[in-house]
């Protein structure tokens, strides 16, 4: 029997420990066809979203999505990010956090997030190996 990941609970636990400690907690997401975010600011399949109180509305950190609403360049958008597209978790001022390694697999076809939209380009998966970033 499968176990339950642990990476959304890192995810939370990190996302914590940025706001407790006064820093901004920055996610680098590997964008694929179920990653739902502004396809203008994605650079070689990937983008770095600052998901701190003040630039998010919304948030939500579940154990399968990660959304929220964000604007990007004046503009709002709504962000759906499947959590196992994040690459990273950490800390925009010193670096530290958490980076899951990136592995070639094939996307599940039928994974879409409750009541999303419109695609971007699509990249590697994301194992749950963790490494620390510092």
């Amino acid at each position: 029997m499968a176990g339950i990941s642990t990476k959304p609970y890192l995810i939370r636990a990190l996302y914590e420990w940025c706001a407790d400690s006064g820093y901004t907690p920055q996610l680098l997401v590997a964008v694929d066809g179920r990653t739902r975010v502004p396809p203008g600011f994605v650079k070689d399949g990937q983008i770095v979203l600052n998901i701190s109180a003040g630039a998010t509305r919304n948030l939500t950190l579940d154990n399968d999505w990660i959304q929220f609403s964000a604007r990007f360049g004046g503009v709002s958008h709504e962000i759906s990010i499947p959590v196992d597209r994040v690459a990273a978790i950490f800390a925009r001022e010193n670096g530290q956090g958490l980076h899951f390694e990136p592995v070639d697999a094939t996307e599940p076809p039928d994974q879409t997030p409750p009541s999303a939209s419109g695609e971007a380009p699509a990249t590697p998966k994301v194992k749950p190996s963790l490494k620390v970033v510092k």
